[in-house]
């Protein structure tokens, strides 16, 4: 991906949208994805929460937003969305409404309501065309509940029903659902893979979407410090190794049509972002559990080796513009 605004560090708006004293985890990744996408998307947003860990942030009555925030259940965020970009829009309609007072409306959410609980009301929002930005920070569970297995708990991942036993000693054998290509199918306007570890790519995405309307995705990588059992301070780190190993690709998709915009220059083993996180601790110890190591290693590799043969998906960037190189890391 060329950038075309966000081409150093620089760049980055130093307006922080989100104050401290909030009350969620510390390191959380949710968090800094919502950091990072705020100051790229500007002022005058109003966020519609389905329920989730983040509902936490803005407690009435205090928030540290300066932005509206609207809290919905799991299921009707979308929904919640678009009665407040409906009246947005009357209201301008009837003049009552400067242009300059418009609010981007934004549904922020995990994954376990983007994937599962929330995705009926979602898939009716682009089918209506709604104008609205949909920001899921993936923390591949319900974490707010316990860490349960969602749609996005990726194979091998122990959760709390999916614990280790002796009957089922390689934790989740279920690929996670692919919520990318689920929302590609529809042939939105715009949507993307983020991570906070990357902010570069993150706020040019957030630029290239807003030249757009329609419905715009965004799924955010978010490492859960208690839930993947890592400490605080690993966040960043443990995103970064994710896009590095291959496991999480940075793409986006314009009408469809989807391109990577990062690949490194090298991939790493996958084993490098595992065996740091707890939640993957069985396959390391008391022994290692080949079997299932290598069976992730082998899924990442298939992705990207299908990626080089799909035009649609192609994964080395376009003419002129970086393969990739760690210049853009937080």
């Amino acid at each position: 991906m060329k950038r075309e605004v966000y081409k150093s560090l620089r760049t980055i708006s130093h307006v922080d949208p989100l104050g401290p004293g909030g009350p969620l985890c510390a390191g959380c990744g949710g968090q800094l994805s919502l950091r990072l996408f705020h100051k790229a998307l500007g002022e005058n947003v109003v966020f519609v929460n389905a329920a989730s860990c983040s509902t936490l942030l803005a407690s009435y009555p205090y928030t540290p937003l300066s932005s509206s925030w609207l809290y919905t259940a799991m299921a009707c965020a979308p929904a919640g969305a678009q009665g407040v970009r409906d009246a947005f829009d009357i209201l301008k309609a009837k003049g009552k409404l400067p242009a300059e007072q418009d609010r981007k409306v934004v549904v922020l959410t995990g994954d376990g309501a983007a994937q599962d609980i929330g995705l009926q009301s979602t898939m009716a929002a682009i089918y209506r065309g709604l104008d609205f930005f949909y920001l899921c920070y993936d923390n591949e569970s319900y974490g707010n509940t316990g860490f349960q297995t969602s749609a996005s708990t990726p194979y091998g991942a122990r959760t709390s029903t999916e614990p280790i036993t002796p009957q089922s000693p390689h934790g989740s054998v279920h690929g996670r659902r692919d919520l990318f290509e689920i929302w590609r199918v529809q042939k939105p306007p715009y949507l993307a893979t983020i991570s906070a570890a990357y902010p570069l790519d993150l706020s040019e995405k957030v630029y290239r979407a807003s030249q757009h309307n329609g419905p715009k995705l965004f799924i955010a990588l978010s490492p859960c410090p208690p839930g993947w059992e890592i400490d605080p301070e690993w966040s960043i780190n443990i995103a970064r190794a994710a896009v590095e190993c291959g496991i999480w690709p940075l793409k986006e998709a314009i009408h469809g049509e989807a391109a990577h915009t990062y690949v490194p220059r090298k991939f790493e083993p996958v084993e490098n972002y595992l065996n740091r996180q707890g939640r993957f601790r069985h396959l390391f110890e008391p022994k290692r559990d080949e079997e299932t190591i290598a069976h992730i290693q082998a899924t990442v590799d298939e992705y990207w080796e299908n990626a080089r043969r799909d035009p649609l998906l192609h994964p080395l960037p376009r003419a002129g513009e970086e393969r990739g190189g760690g210049r853009d890391t937080a």
